[in-house]
């Protein structure tokens, strides 16, 4: 009889759990979509919805209102102009190239995002697809919920990603969550400069797993079997919707 009640007992809080996280995730895809409406994004921003789905993705790394996340490489601010809309009772951090959206950042009305002063810079040496970071950088901030990258994984050759990694790593608290969207390659094939911005995902949770990160999860979301993984990401075939990995990584 206690066995059939210690079963019931987990059944229920499995359940309990279940529907807590569905609900969180239905409250954050709400949160993205009516971010989306902003008059400031873009009529690039929103084309871009359709194939970079915000409300999917982040749902699926977890966050919530009052995280304190970093985003890494903003680029144009496609991401910044959500998270910062949506971590009201939160804070958002911008690092690495942060500063490339900080003249933009009064109009779009925020007063939760910082920008870091972390000496981050970077060039293109001739010859060179990839970027090479110049120079020392630290990030200086520390037990933060979440740090996020999007699409950016192939900018750096394996040494200066993994500065970049054991960097974002020690920011995080114990549990934090690393989000991470980049191009899929083929497991082992080897680096082409035809189709630089491919990495292969099975290398970088090896690459991450070797820092100190755990591997915690994987989705579906940007899969795209159209894309046969033999032209770069800006090919007109592709058209910028690649076949992506989305992943999870925690530090422990």
């Amino acid at each position: 009889m206690l066995k059939k009640y210690v079963l019931l007992f987990i059944s229920i809080s499995l359940f309990s759990l279940s529907f807590s996280t569905n609900a969180q995730q239905a409250g954050i895809e709400a949160q993205v979509r009516e971010a989306l409406k902003a008059p400031y994004r873009s009529d690039n921003d929103r084309q871009a919805d359709t194939y970079r789905l915000p409300a999917e993705t982040l749902a699926f790394f977890g966050l919530t209102d009052d995280m304190r996340v970093m985003e890494i490489l903003p680029g144009g601010g496609y991401y910044t102009k959500i998270l910062g809309q949506i971590l009201t009772n939160g804070r958002l951090y911008l690092a690495a190239d942060g500063e490339r959206v900080e003249p933009d950042l009064p109009k779009w009305g925020f007063n939760n995002v910082e920008i870091l002063d972390d000496n981050f810079e970077f060039e293109r040496r001739k010859g060179q697809r990839n970027y090479s970071i110049a120079g020392d950088f630290s990030f200086d901030v520390n037990d933060l919920d979440m740090v996020l990258t999007f699409r950016n994984t192939h900018n750096f050759n394996e040494d200066d990603n993994n500065r970049l990694y054991r960097e974002i790593f020690k920011t995080l608290k114990s549990g934090g969550v690393f989000g991470v969207v980049g191009h899929n390659r083929r497991h082992m094939e080897p680096y082409d400069e035809a189709r630089w911005r491919r990495v292969d995902p099975v290398g970088l949770i090896k690459q991450l797993q070797d820092i100190g990160f755990k591997f915690k999860d994987y989705s579906d979301v940007h899969y795209r079997p159209t894309d046969k993984l033999v032209h770069d990401t800006t090919h007109p075939h592709v058209n910028r919707d690649s076949d992506r990995f989305t992943m999870i990584f925690v530090k422990p």
